[in-house]
């Protein structure tokens, strides 16, 4: 797709970070778009902004878990603005943080549920509707960085996240010869409000988790989120992977070595000397080739420490509840 003007984007979670960032650009180069979003606050607050702007915008409150909300959400971009969408962006996604071990059903429930199950919901949703009108189009989805590697502290995210890239690349392959291109988008740190997700988003019915989440830790998350890179730069190599017709979109310049050394593990991980070496290797200190991506990727001078290593105290973000008593000491919260 590289004519967007006159044309409709649907936009999960698109009241505020990389969503509004999405909504925000694709505005400006002429669609009509819907910011489908759960929360009624971030919808105000985004449809004030595209109302100062004059633009063609929609806002539909929608929790990306909910069938049926999203069968009815399709029918009234239908309603609104006369047809399927033509570019569906699927964002929507929260995290939390904690020791995989200390993860419980409700933590896989939420996040999976959200960050994988959003995608396959809208996927399942606008993709015969978007086939049967026969007008092309493109589809994607925001992924993480987090789909390329383990995630000790983000089990469920790192887990749904991957999943997405690899459901993301099969609809890549499937829908070719509808005309329908499909991109994943995977970024680093991103400047957004996510980390308000755990208390202000979660549904009471899937509260029970084994991280320790409270206002301290989210606070010292959003410290975090503070250095991560712009929605609207982000959503800029959005728009020009999608013009590229270019399925994985990793925002950053070095994303192919970054790539091909978050991957480089598999190799070592397939033989017994590799693990053996492997072993080894995790026992050497970062090179500086990896410090500069890691810099680059979170988002601060790669001369100074990373934001997490200069908090001034310790609020036991990423610790287990303090009663796990299976979760080492050295995990837990005190």
């Amino acid at each position: 797709m590289k004519d967007f003007a006159g044309k409709i984007a649907f936009i999960t979670g698109g009241a505020s970070g990389a969503g509004f960032g999405q909504a925000q650009i694709f505005s400006e180069a002429g669609m009509k778009v819907v910011i489908a979003d759960v929360r009624d606050d971030h919808l105000e607050e985004a449809m004030a902004y595209f109302k100062e702007k004059g633009a063609p915008v929609h806002a539909i409150k929608l929790d990306v878990t909910d069938r049926e909300g999203f069968a009815a959400a399709a029918d009234e971009v239908e309603r609104v603005f006369g047809s399927t969408p033509d570019l569906l962006v699927l964002t929507a996604g929260v995290n939390v943080f904690g020791p995989a071990e200390a993860s419980t059903y409700d933590d896989y429930d939420w996040v999976v549920g959200v960050c994988f199950g959003g995608v396959v919901n809208g996927l399942v949703t606008f993709v015969p509707r978007m086939i049967k009108a026969g007008k092309g189009g493109h589809i994607a989805a925001t992924a993480s960085w987090g789909a390329f590697g383990a995630g000790p502290m983000t089990a469920p995210y790192s887990a749904a996240k991957a999943a997405v890239l690899n459901l993301m690349e099969s609809y890549f392959v499937a829908l070719k010869p509808y005309g329908i291109g499909v991109s994943v988008l995977c970024p680093a740190n991103i400047r957004s409000r996510i980390y308000e997700t755990a208390l202000k988003n979660r549904p009471e019915h899937l509260k029970n988790t084994g991280y320790n989440v409270n206002e301290e830790t989210q606070k010292f998350l959003a410290s975090i989120h503070a250095h991560g890179m712009d929605p609207r730069v982000l959503a800029v190599w959005l728009k020009r992977g999608i013009e590229n017709e270019q399925f994985l979109i990793v925002p950053y310049p070095s994303a192919e070595r970054m790539i091909e050394l978050a991957l480089e593990r598999f190799v070592y991980y397939a033989s017994p000397e590799g693990m053996k070496k492997w072993e080894e290797k995790q026992k050497q200190p970062p090179t500086e080739e990896e410090l500069r991506h890691m810099a680059e990727r979170e988002g601060y001078d790669p001369k100074a420490a990373p934001p997490q290593q200069v908090m001034t105290s310790d609020p036991g973000f990423g610790k287990a509840r303090s009663d796990l008593d299976w979760v080492t000491e050295s995990k837990r919260a005190k």
